[in-house]
């Protein structure tokens, strides 16, 4: 199941049946499974807080992710900076779509295991990354 909160920002019409019929195959396809999924949109000063109080880090990100994931069922909590996103998808240039739906997997690779820390690692990450969003049919009219 995947659940969408919005914090300190304004409401967006996101679907998650979107995201959970995303997730599943993505899940599917990595031998896991979609527990419980929370997406929670926030602005950045809301995750600076965050990533200062949590991780003692002292700059903004794009997210940051909990991670409550069982034997082979995903599960966590996305915090996710649209402040990030949306600034990140103008330097990119791609669309805000595009990378919100980025982040939303970065996260979930994370929740199965995959890191980002070294540059192998981020270079595994961004492939998955660009693998999984390959398989969305764009919603943008």
């Amino acid at each position: 199941m995947v659940n969408i909160f919005y914090e300190d920002i304004e409401i967006l019409e996101l679907d998650p049946e979107f995201f959970v019929s995303w997730l599943v195959k993505v899940c599917k396809e990595e031998k896991k499974f979609l527990g419980d999924l929370s997406l929670i949109f926030t602005s950045d000063e809301c995750l600076l807080k965050m990533n200062i109080e949590h991780l003692s880090h002292d700059y903004y990100t794009d997210i940051i992710t909990f991670d409550y994931t069982e034997n082979e069922v995903v599960s966590g909590d996305l915090f996710i900076s649209l402040d990030r996103v949306y600034d990140n998808a103008k330097s990119l240039n791609v669309s805000r779509e595009t990378e919100l739906n980025r982040v939303v997997v970065h996260g979930v690779l994370h929740l199965m295991g995959y890191r980002d820390k070294s540059d192998s690692e981020a270079a595994v990450m961004r492939k998955k990354e660009n693998h999984y969003l390959s398989h969305i049919v764009s919603r943008e009219t």
